[in-house]
């Protein structure tokens, strides 16, 4: 016991950042237990979504000390294995009879114990494999070549993702990989010209999609159309929709904003100090759907039986947790540290912005989780890897 307490001491653990951590944790698998307490009127205790969220975590710790031990120099050793390994599962998940359909999306493949996303360990393989190819002299990085290199590595992911369909997860990889490339000092009018053209197809699909006429529209998945429509408060049927048209319209338009009018109103209702653990009737009741209260809308159940003061608990925890990235980054010794650094400060901002921001209608609703809080492995292993890949920057920065 001795030599192990040893052996921890010269990793030098963030404390602070470690109470984040275990917060985040203790939060998640509060919460997840309070949204799916009625599974242990059917369920034996391992069947449910509790106890595997505490496993998940068990793995994640253990997999996250692993990436704390070893250099973070060595790791990166491997990184363009790593990468290359996740497009190939990601092109395999796309397979008929590989990869497992749920909610009409193709993203998993089916263990039988449990489901794994590798689109989760496609961003932090991403990170790495960015953050070697960036790790380079100055002058290699004003070459156009390098930037457009980055370019087709951020966008390989990104599309094998979107095919899925996940448009949330294959969003993620161009502000990680923008940050990324700016920081490691790629010519910025490169980088001016890329978001802006990024941000001109962007807009032009938006529009596109809201008022363009059905022969002349982008070929969207419907319910990512939906989802825009949802957004920006458009209505489902088009100007010359017929009654019967119109009426069908209104009852679609309703079950495709049913689950964001109950997540806004699970965070209105909660007040200062929230119901109480497990009394928030938005969940009780069943108006938060179950099938989604315990992943992608913990945040509004958290909300309701904790109120303002809870959910300002989880904002600070995630702050505190991304300021000591940007710290981390900021005396990192070497590019590799500070690039690695700042991707997994971008990765978690960007899933806590957007999980978030969609509760309060800042963001469209996507399917994507939030970081150690929404119920499920692959996200909290990832999630806990890349937090790690933060301590292993902080505890080998004074060996180079």
């Amino acid at each position: 016991m001795n030599l192990v307490l040893a052996h921890l001491s010269k990793l030098r653990i963030d404390l602070l950042m470690a109470f984040c951590l275990f917060g985040l944790m203790l939060f998640g698998s509060i919460f997840i237990l309070s949204a799916s307490v009625e599974q242990y009127e059917t369920n034996d205790l391992v069947d449910t979504y509790f106890f595997r969220q505490v496993i998940f975590y068990f793995f994640g710790i253990l997999a996250g000390f692993l990436f704390i031990i070893i250099d973070y120099h060595k790791l990166s050793g491997y990184a363009q294995t790593f990468y290359w390994a996740t497009i190939l599962l990601l092109i395999l998940v796309l397979i008929p009879g590989v990869g497992e359909v749920r909610f009409g999306a193709r993203r998993w493949f089916d263990l039988g114990i449990t489901l794994i996303q590798p689109s989760e360990f496609a961003k932090l393989a991403f990170i790495f494999a960015l953050a070697d190819f960036l790790t380079r002299p100055n002058e290699e990085m004003l070459m156009p070549g390098v930037f457009f290199k980055a370019i087709g590595m951020t966008a390989l992911p990104f599309l094998l993702i979107l095919k899925q369909p996940d448009l949330g997860s294959s969003l993620v990889f161009f502000p990680i990989g923008t940050a990324m490339m700016f920081v490691a000092g790629v010519r910025l009018r490169f980088l001016i010209k890329f978001l802006s053209f990024f941000s001109f197809l962007a807009v032009f699909v938006i529009l596109n999609a809201l008022y363009a006429p059905n022969d002349w529209r982008i070929p969207l998945n419907e319910y990512q159309r939906h989802r825009l429509l949802v957004y920006f408060n458009k209505d489902f049927a088009s100007a010359d929709a017929t009654p019967a048209e119109r009426r069908q319209a209104q009852k679609l338009q309703r079950s495709r904003t049913h689950n964001i009018r109950q997540a806004e109103i699970s965070v209105g209702s909660g007040g200062l100090i929230g119901k109480g653990w497990g009394q928030g009737p938005q969940t009780r009741l069943g108006y938060l759907p179950k099938g989604v209260a315990h992943n992608d809308f913990i945040f509004s159940v958290i909300s309701e039986e904790t109120g303002f003061l809870g959910s300002m608990a989880v904002l600070s925890l995630y702050a505190i947790l991304l300021l000591k990235g940007m710290q981390i980054a900021d005396q990192a010794r070497d590019r590799l540290g500070k690039l690695l650094a700042v991707g997994v400060v971008a990765m978690i901002f960007c899933h806590v912005f957007v999980n978030i921001g969609m509760h309060l209608r800042l963001m469209p609703v996507t399917g994507i989780p939030l970081p150690l809080l929404s119920y499920g492995g692959s996200s909290v292993l990832s999630s806990l890897m890349a937090i790690a890949v933060l301590q292993n920057v902080k505890t080998h920065r004074n060996l180079y």
